[in-house]
């Protein structure tokens, strides 16, 4: 297995069906591939949509939390559950488009020394509301981490499953994937993409819940940043 798909997903029945027919396209050129899909403890069909497709799309791969854990949560157990040697991850929405699966592919393939390419999103499709307040989070982590990044809340990246599986995991961790990579040893690659409005349903986070989150997160991955001895390359004598 070549690629593995991951989507975390939490009550997004009216959205899971179509989004895993645009990934299923735009993977139609990779040789060996699958899709998976993790449901973190929905309550309005979700589970059962994601069953039904499970015999209607090939190598879907369906998972279940039995009760919600979040969404790094959810990326953690589908990366884990993964045959693939590169990740894709997309967020459950359908705001992420999956034609832009190719070209981060490409990227990552094509550059040795990449660990991670990151999307980008170029036309944000939320409030100003949102926008404004992801700008400003931004600035401040970017500050703090020295990560360079100007977009860690854009779900679509992808990533070789072996530089995931190193990093310390907690909750909210998704959030930090550039840094930690890149406190691995890994550069990181950022590409633009596209962004969509919301298919159907309602976004799961506030500003205020994320800013309140966000805080103490960046911190503690500051903490991590401090409190590591850099990577070593490892011979057997």
């Amino acid at each position: 297995m070549t690629v593995s798909v991951v989507v975390p997903v939490k009550d997004e029945v009216d959205n899971v069906e179509a989004l895993a027919r645009e990934i299923q396209a735009a993977m139609a050129h990779e040789p060996s591939y699958e899709i998976l899909f993790v449901d973190d403890g929905s309550t309005d069909g979700t589970t059962e949509k994601l069953t039904w497709l499970k015999n209607e799309i090939a190598n879907f791969r369906p998972l279940r939390h039995g009760r919600n854990l979040g969404q790094s949560r959810g990326l953690a157990t589908g990366i884990r559950a993964a045959k693939g040697e590169i990740i894709v991850t997309l967020d459950g929405d359908g705001q992420n488009d999956p034609a832009d699966i190719p070209r981060l592919l490409a990227r990552l393939r094509g550059e040795q020394t990449l660990g991670m390419v990151s999307g980008v999103r170029v036309k944000r499709r939320d409030t100003a509301s949102r926008r404004l307040a992801s700008r400003l989070g931004n600035r401040f982590r970017n500050a703090l981490l020295g990560d360079g990044a100007t977009d860690t809340g854009c779900g679509i990246k992808a990533f070789h499953r072996a530089a995931f599986l190193e990093l310390p995991y907690f909750d909210h961790m998704h959030r930090y994937l550039i840094a930690l990579m890149q406190r691995h040893g890994w550069k990181v690659g950022f590409q633009p993409v596209n962004h969509r409005p919301r298919m159907a349903g309602r976004s799961k986070y506030t500003n205020l819940g994320r800013l309140l989150v966000s805080i103490h997160d960046m911190l503690g991955v500051r903490w991590l940043q401090r409190r590591y001895g850099g990577h070593v390359r490892i011979e057997e004598l």
